[in-house]
């Protein structure tokens, strides 16, 4: 699998409706449903947590470390597949995954994976390559 892959299995989620833990595609994706469904669309299977809240001020509790995950810390420029944690608001932590064309991410107000041209809103916390498999 390669971060391109990656990026065409997250763009193919685009329009996936949103559910709070969902894993499947199927009945709906959360941030970190994208990414699992993504991996996994792309031929690389990783178990995700589930059990958060929707409003989150800290993620690392709930993310397996990224090197076990197949991902390695990265710094911009951005490239397709990048996955990338934000900080949106003082209370959210989200991750999104940089596509082709845009960023890839489970938009909970809109309730659906949606594609945007510009990287959300917030702080990068973290930024995190695929690593190539061999």
């Amino acid at each position: 699998m390669t971060a391109a892959e990656l990026a065409t299995a997250a763009e193919g989620l685009v329009g996936t409706r949103f559910r709070l833990h969902g894993r499947d595609p199927a009945t709906g994706l959360d941030c970190l449903g994208v990414l699992a469904a993504a991996l996994a669309g792309a031929g690389r299977e990783v178990n995700l947590p589930t059990g958060y809240t929707l409003r989150l001020t800290e993620l690392s509790q709930w993310l397996p470390e990224p090197v076990k995950a197949g991902f390695a810390e990265a710094v911009p420029p951005f490239e397709p597949g990048d996955v990338v944690l934000l900080r949106p608001s003082a209370a959210q932590v989200h991750l999104v995954i940089a596509g082709h064309n845009g960023w890839v991410h489970a938009h909970a107000g809109l309730r659906r994976v949606v594609r945007h041209p510009e990287k959300p809103f917030g702080e990068v916390l973290h930024h995190w390559r695929l690593i190539p498999q061999t």
